[in-house]
């Protein structure tokens, strides 16, 4: 092969690796989701799972925390984290009618708060407009049985109900739905 067609491949192959990687197919958060129908009620969430890699994922800002206590966290990366309800539930107790929500938390020590927006399909780097806030409510953290690397939410079918849980790093927190 002459040193030209080497060279030329070796081009495209670099190209090509540039366009995969800033063209969006790569993602160090890649896309999750998680969807239940119990009985009725069907949840669906769509999220992006980052990874720990080795930081200090919730605490003060002084620990050098990625997701700092008291701060907005999409629960996730990249885009805002979305919930769909195909009915009106009850979402850790408060009720919710059906449709598409945008689903942000504030960590703290113990607890986080959660909040449901009616404002979908944004990016979710910036906080969104609280006057379209549908819900806040709060639940208690525990701790995960062992390290979570990659963000996780999963659904589980406890009866008539469904408990949505959030496992990242040693944190865990769920929050049960009802319906109405």
């Amino acid at each position: 092969m002459s040193k030209k067609i080497v060279v030329g491949i070796i081009v495209v192959i670099v190209l090509a690796g540039l366009v995969f990687y800033f063209g969006g197919y790569y993602r160090p958060s890649p896309p999750g989701k998680a969807e239940l129908t119990n009985g009725d009620l069907t949840i669906s969430i769509s999220y992006s799972r980052p990874s720990v890699k080795g930081r200090v994922i919730f605490g003060t800002v002084e620990e050098g925390a990625l997701q700092p206590y008291g701060k907005y966290w999409r629960l996730g990366a990249n885009e805002a984290t979305e919930i769909t309800f195909n009915k009106d539930v009850n979402f850790n107790g408060e009720p919710v009618k059906a449709g598409t929500y945008s689903m942000y938390a504030i960590p703290g020590a113990e607890t986080f708060d959660i909040g449901l927006n009616s404002e979908v399909g944004k990016s979710g780097s910036s906080e969104p407009d609280h006057a379209k806030d549908v819900l806040h409510t709060t639940v208690p953290t525990q701790l995960a049985t062992s390290s979570v690397e990659k963000f996780t939410i999963k659904l589980e079918p406890i009866g008539p109900s469904t408990n949505i849980i959030f496992e990242w790093a040693t944190i865990r927190f769920v929050i049960p739905v009802t319906n109405q």
